[in-house]
């Protein structure tokens, strides 16, 4: 069964802040400095074709600039593993949708047998909630604690800190994508003809679209200032289906996670990938994301490339859209000038990864 729907919103607000973000926020979180701007009137070509944009998602360039400063020198992948930060082995996955979660979710229901630990998903629900008040935080938290060990569990939702609760610390994995690809992804995703196929078939009462709307093609809905492609800044949406915030996955449950390309929402998600992840894996780096999994994770992990790549004709098949259409660089780049903070966090979880990597490729002294 693929993904539902998802809405953000719960019934009450939550004033409580996290115990997690009560730390002071670092101020320089970068391997190399981003050039991507907050002011959405910037001509694209000055922070998106800018030769920096290309650096920081290389990883030979990422190995020079670390070579350059000094820092391969004292690079130690201890320092940057937060799976020995956790307190049981159990790794909670909330997966961010349409960045390849269903075939990793496969990929560790596979590894589960190779590895033995038990897996578990959560239910397919008809609209998932995936920003959720105190109370649902932690019976959620409960829930997985009560899991056997080792585990692992998924479930699309908001970063959930579980030692606000005094619950032990989970391994944190999650997974992103570029983030103007992942909404084109979406938008044809829910488009597609099987896609409400098996909705009728699990929610029979659900009325069908407007074949206007699923006629309706990326491209057109940009030019034409359609409200669901107008990527408005701090905008706080809260409907159905709404994806463009792949920050808010990281960011938490708060409404200051809410406000779309935002500033705070970005630096809470960089804070929480920094120090709570054991690892962010990135769809177009597979290569890299397994083998850093593998070295981090090993647990959970071993063999996630032999198994990936001996099965790659099956796995890369699961939530293939044969229907969507190829979208112009020029529009991308058009819908790109919005996307400023959400390709920064991309970019930074690009760097961490690549650190990480390279990291573990620095002889023992």
């Amino acid at each position: 069964m693929r993904n539902v729907y998802f809405v953000t919103n719960f019934n009450r607000e939550s004033t409580e802040e996290d115990d997690f973000y009560s730390s002071p926020t670092p101020k320089r979180w970068s391997i190399i400095a981003t050039s991507a701007g907050a002011n959405q009137s910037h001509h694209p070509d000055e922070h998106l074709q800018h030769h920096d944009r290309e650096l920081i998602g290389n990883l030979h360039h990422t190995y020079n600039y670390l070579k350059s400063t000094g820092q391969m020198q004292t690079l130690k992948a201890t320092e940057l593993n937060n799976t020995r930060r956790a307190e049981v082995p159990i790794i909670f996955f909330n997966r961010v949708p349409k960045v390849g979660s269903q075939t990793f979710m496969e990929l560790l229901r596979r590894l589960a047998v190779r590895n033995d630990y038990t897996f578990h998903r959560d239910v397919v629900q008809r609209l998932e909630v995936i920003r959720l008040a105190p109370e649902r935080q932690q019976e959620l938290a409960e829930m997985v604690m009560d899991l056997p060990v080792p585990s692992v569990y998924v479930k699309h939702v908001c970063y959930t800190n579980f030692t606000r609760f005094g619950l032990p610390m989970p391994i944190y994995v999650n997974m992103v994508r570029d983030p103007v690809e992942r909404i084109i992804s979406w938008y044809y995703y829910v488009r597609a003809p099987w896609y409400y196929v098996e909705r009728k078939q699990a929610f029979p009462d659900l009325p069908l679209p407007d074949p206007r709307w699923l006629k309706k093609d990326f491209e057109t809905c940009v030019l034409q200032g359609d409200p669901e492609c107008t990527y408005s800044q701090n905008a706080v949406h809260e409907g159905i289906g709404d994806h463009r915030r792949q920050t808010l996955f990281f960011c938490g449950h708060g409404e200051e996670c809410l406000p779309f390309n935002s500033a705070g929402a970005l630096e809470r998600a960089k804070y929480a990938v920094e120090s709570q992840y054991a690892v962010v894996g990135v769809l177009e780096d597979l290569n890299t994301t397994l083998t850093v999994l593998e070295k981090y994770v090993p647990r959970f992990f071993s063999g996630a490339s032999s198994v990936y790549f001996n099965e790659v004709n099956v796995l890369q098949k699961i939530n293939k859209n044969n229907f969507k259409p190829p979208v112009s660089e020029e529009i991308k780049n058009l819908v790109r000038r919005n996307f400023t903070k959400e390709i920064e966090f991309y970019q930074f979880c690009k760097q961490r990864l690549y650190k990480q990597y390279l990291a573990t490729q620095v002889p023992l002294k």
